[in-house]
């Protein structure tokens, strides 16, 4: 076995001059990331950032680089089973990370994971973890050791703030704050926290050594109960691991009430007069000077008038889609099969004409089916080649991408632009976000692209990340599911 001490002490003097310099950000923690599976011996190595109700996977390593951009459900009673013990080390068999989760890490022979909260000033900002091949083995006391060690430097950059949370407008919770309770084998009541007791009215003291008193799902499945208040619940449960106690979460029904009313109003009100004044200018010249204008002319007024009617009918759609429907996940059963080697050749097609001139295809001339939307998939990829198209010189080399692993088929988009630095990689996928303008821009936008993106491919079991290209430039990477693989993948 190499000796993983140089590599270990090196990743951790390149985090302290990052910091000592004033840096640190994402860049500091995919190093740290880095330095975890080096100092345990692991084949891959992930930290995933807390946000409200939900987790992304915001760095990885090795054999968990294709994690990179998931999301992760923080309320999901697998995941709180594992979480519930703090700064505890957790070891556990892949398979318990919920149905969907163990299946992921398992096709790619990673059975065994060990995990551990980041806490910094109090309050937990995510979780680091590692995963091994042997399904039998165990963690010694200087693996745990050293997993403890680089959360607590990952709590360290939280605490400093520099670049951390990735998403600034979105504090982290810690996932005990919604409603948990851990029933024993025969489903009575262990363990009953507060927020447990303020939405059921029900405290503690009264709830626990008593049977549990709602309906209980199945694994992997959800189940919704009304409660004498009114209010309505969702209730889910897992297995905790090392045990045959149940986690159990609940929660009433988030509503999604509309945000950013003013912003929406402001950043799509210059886009749409744009193409609105340039079509009224052109139709006003035709109307005015029809018999003057030559034959030529009134050919290029009348394409310059559909060119810019097709990108206002796009912005329309863009801006309608931006706030439609909740991005609820689509049940697995009405997504079908589809080529997605196929569907790519008829997107790109369906690209204009400059984005076909600047796009170089390498694809291969087969991959296994993938599950979703066929249909989306044009916006997707149109999406995809325009961002990079903006930040990329003369829109010069873009490349189209596709592969396939065990759970996944994937696709990306290369380009060789400005790039994108590591602390805007997930702040790119907000609504609105936009990279800074001027000599860095060749084209406008509301910055819903990727926004976009990120809601179509993760409403079909998904996901997609950025990342900077190694030489210059960004790679946009989407994963939809294999149809062959058992399961969705979602967490």
């Amino acid at each position: 076995m190499v000796d993983a001490g140089p590599l270990v002490f090196s990743g951790l003097a390149e985090v302290a001059e990052e910091l000592n310099s004033g840096g640190g950000g994402l860049t500091g923690l995919q190093r740290s990331v880095e330095v975890a599976a080096a100092a345990t011996g692991a084949t891959g190595a992930a930290f995933v950032e807390y946000a409200q109700e939900t987790g992304r996977v915001v760095a990885a390593a090795l054999e968990l680089s294709w994690s990179l951009g998931r999301p992760i459900d923080l309320i999901h009673p697998a995941v709180r089973g594992i979480l519930q013990y703090g700064s505890r080390v957790r070891e556990f068999p892949s398979s318990l990370i919920g149905t969907a989760g163990g299946q992921q890490l398992d096709s790619r022979g990673l059975h065994r994971v060990m995990a551990v909260e980041a806490t910094a000033n109090g309050t937990a900002v995510g979780v680091l973890l590692v995963s091994f091949r042997d399904a039998e083995g165990a963690a010694d006391e200087r693996q745990r050791s050293a997993l403890r060690f680089v959360a607590s430097l990952i709590a360290l950059q939280y605490g400093l703030g520099r670049g951390l949370p990735v998403y600034s407008d979105a504090p982290a919770v810690r996932p005990a704050s919604e409603p948990f309770a851990v029933l024993d084998a025969a489903h009575r009541v262990r363990s009953w926290n507060p927020p447990a007791a303020l939405l059921t009215s029900r405290p503690a003291d009264t709830a626990i050594g008593e049977p549990w008193p709602f309906p209980l799902p199945a694994a992997d499945e959800a189940v919704e109960h009304q409660l004498p208040s009114g209010t309505w619940i969702e209730i889910r449960a897992a297995r905790v691991p090392d045990s045959e106690d149940l986690a159990v979460s609940f929660r009433a029904r988030p509503d999604q009430p509309p945000e950013g009313h003013d912003l929406f109003i402001a950043l799509t009100g210059h886009e749409l007069r744009t193409p609105i004044t340039v079509i009224r200018g052109y139709v006003d010249t035709l109307v005015d000077h029809w018999e003057s204008l030559p034959e030529d002319a009134r050919r290029e007024a009348i394409n310059v008038v559909g060119q810019r009617a097709r990108e206002l009918s796009r912005l329309v759609d863009r801006l309608l889609n931006a706030v439609g429907d909740d991005g609820a996940a689509i049940d697995s059963a009405t997504l079908l099969p589809f080529d997605l080697v196929e569907s790519l050749g008829a997107a790109v097609d369906e690209l204009n004409a400059e984005q076909r001139r600047s796009l170089t295809v390498s694809l291969p001339r087969t991959l296994p089916k993938t599950r979703g939307d066929r249909a989306s998939l044009a916006t997707v990829l149109a999406e995809l080649v325009t961002n990079a198209g903006k930040y990329s010189p003369n829109w010069v080399e873009i490349e189209l991408t596709a592969g396939a692993d065990p759970q996944t088929v994937w696709f990306r988009v290369s380009d060789r632009g400005v790039g994108i630095r590591p602390e805007h990689v997930e702040r790119a996928f907000d609504r609105f976000w936009q990279l800074e303008t001027g000599a860095q821009r060749t084209g406008g936008g509301v910055g819903l692209g990727l926004y976009l993106v990120r809601r179509i491919v993760e409403r079909q079991h998904g996901w997609v990340s950025l990342r900077p290209r190694r030489g210059g430039g960004t790679v946009a990477e989407v994963r939809l599911p294999r149809a062959d693989a058992d399961g969705p993948g979602e967490a």
